[in-house]
């Protein structure tokens, strides 16, 4: 279908999609007008359990949609606390179901910006969250991760200051687009590389961009028997049975789209399907 679509489009706008500069463009445009459009729908249905947000960085504007400021960041936090909202751990709302003021932070991909922006902010707070790493970018063997991403010292500080070390694969694949033995290996060796780096063997598992798409049922049992007891997906409605629903924050959620967020009106969108 794909193929048979782009046939029929003029070779201008083919040049476009595949450009990746652009296409990151049309992708960033049509997240703002989905992320704005949805803010104005009505409330959804009255929500039983409690909520658990997913960012990546707090100031780090190379991660663009996956960036928020740190003011905003604050300011989030500020307006969840004002709504009457209960900070967490995410654990508690994965196990339990928490009840419907309670909030819980995460973060993916282990960088940099949750050391030294997010977690004084979330110190003062005292909010517990938990941060997913991917464990060969924290070994910083390349000048992209050395750059972005905590490296094992500073993931052992976070755990000293009392957040949660998740795992987040060895090197972020689409798990739907390797072959099982690489999801058993992917999931199998970051749970070793954290038990042996920072020494805990983590009980939680993020999927690598986190949507329906995403994990096959296969890789759900493979998860299980590596040794994970939860597995966080994002989008609440359009999951992968068995996972833990989160929900995405991304750069463009100002005070409007996240009051929106919290009442539940992004719990069918996906990002990338």
């Amino acid at each position: 279908m794909k193929q048979s679509i782009m046939r029929t489009v003029s070779a201008p706008l083919r040049q476009l999609v595949r450009d990746p500069r652009r296409r990151a463009k049309l992708a960033d445009a049509r997240l703002y007008l989905e992320r704005h459009s949805l803010a104005s729908v009505g409330r959804r249905r009255e929500r039983r359990t409690g909520r658990i947000l997913c960012y990546h960085s707090v100031g780090q504007n190379e991660h663009d949609v996956n960036d928020v400021s740190p003011a905003r960041f604050r300011r989030q936090i500020e307006l969840a606390l004002a709504a009457g909202y209960r900070f967490v751990p995410p654990s508690e709302i994965a196990r339990r179901g928490g009840g419907p003021k309670d909030l819980a932070i995460s973060f993916d991909d282990g960088l940099k910006t949750v050391l030294t922006a997010a977690a004084p902010i979330l110190a003062e707070y005292r909010i517990p969250y938990v941060v997913f790493a991917v464990s060969a970018w924290s070994e910083l063997n390349d000048p992209w991760s050395q750059a972005n991403v905590l490296g094992w010292p500073e993931l052992e500080a976070l755990l000293k200051q009392g957040a949660e070390i998740g795992s987040h694969s060895v090197t972020h694949p689409d798990f739907a687009r390797i072959s099982l033995q690489q999801a058993v290996d992917e999931l199998g060796r970051s749970r070793q590389a954290i038990h042996d780096r920072l020494g805990l063997a983590p009980d939680s598992f993020a999927i690598p961009f986190g949507q329906s798409g995403n994990w096959p049922h296969e890789c759900h049992q493979a998860a299980r028997d590596a040794g994970y007891d939860i597995i966080y997906a994002q989008a609440e409605e359009t999951r992968p049975d068995g996972t833990v629903a989160r929900t995405f924050v991304t750069k463009h959620d100002g005070d409007r789209i996240f009051r929106a967020v919290l009442r539940g009106n992004y719990d069918r969108w996906e990002e990338w399907f």
